[in-house]
């Protein structure tokens, strides 16, 4: 019997999350503009993606969404954060797994005030911080400040540009967390590579858009990273 992998699929539809689904995939990011890094996806799309994985699956498949209110940096003025916390709201109201955020000052460390409020209101929904992680100046700063404000995972290419080429520092980044928060490895992941990174990494959880020849999400290409 075929071992299965923790993939979460990036999806920037509702029908990506269903090829998601029908590929094996533990879990899918839903957002929208993939194009621009993602934003925040519209309440349509959340709402119908979450009755397809009920009628699908009879359960409330994990999908997390993307709280994110424009492309570009990172660093948020106060009414772009009164809108991700009016989304985060929305998101809890609807029975999301978790949301998908991250923060920055303008020195490029981890902006504390403004991830403190999103994740107290967040909770009790899981909480993972975005590859905003990957422009930070001091990795390892930002990591602990990750740490300490109680996010449950970390998304990171290890601040290169693929997983694989940012393979040491996440293999010290899961050393680091000692099991106290999951750290994914994602971008470029694909599976002529995520054995490597597996091995390299120590990671558990892994994070691709499982793109296909047609440039969407594709239930084969899932399948073919999630079965080891």
């Amino acid at each position: 019997m075929l071992k299965k992998r923790f993939l979460e699929v990036c999806c920037s539809s509702p029908e990506d999350v269903l090829e998601a689904i029908l590929g094996g995939a533990s879990r899918a990011e839903l957002c929208a503009d993939l194009s621009i890094g993602g934003i925040t996806p519209p309440e349509e799309w959340i709402r119908k993606a979450l009755d397809m994985s009920l009628r699908l699956t009879g359960r409330n498949f994990n999908v997390n969404v993307l709280i994110r209110p424009r492309g570009g940096d990172f660093v948020f003025n106060e009414a772009e954060i009164e809108e991700m916390l009016s989304s985060i709201r929305l998101c809890k109201s609807l029975g999301v797994n978790a949301v998908v955020i991250g923060c920055l000052d303008a020195k490029g460390d981890v902006d504390m005030v403004a991830m403190r409020r999103l994740v107290a209101e967040a909770r009790p929904m899981q909480v993972t911080f975005h590859r905003a992680f990957d422009v930070c100046h001091d990795p390892l700063n930002a990591f602990d400040d990750i740490l300490a404000l109680g996010c449950d995972r970390l998304l990171t290419s290890g601040q290169a540009a693929d997983a694989y080429a940012g393979r040491e520092l996440i293999a010290e980044l899961v050393r680091r967390a000692g099991g106290r928060l999951r750290v994914m490895a994602g971008c470029g992941v694909r599976p002529s590579n995520i054995a490597a990174i597996e091995k390299a990494t120590g990671v558990f959880e892994f994070h691709s858009s499982s793109h296909g020849p047609s440039g969407v999400t594709d239930r084969d290409v899932v399948a073919a990273m999630v079965n080891k």
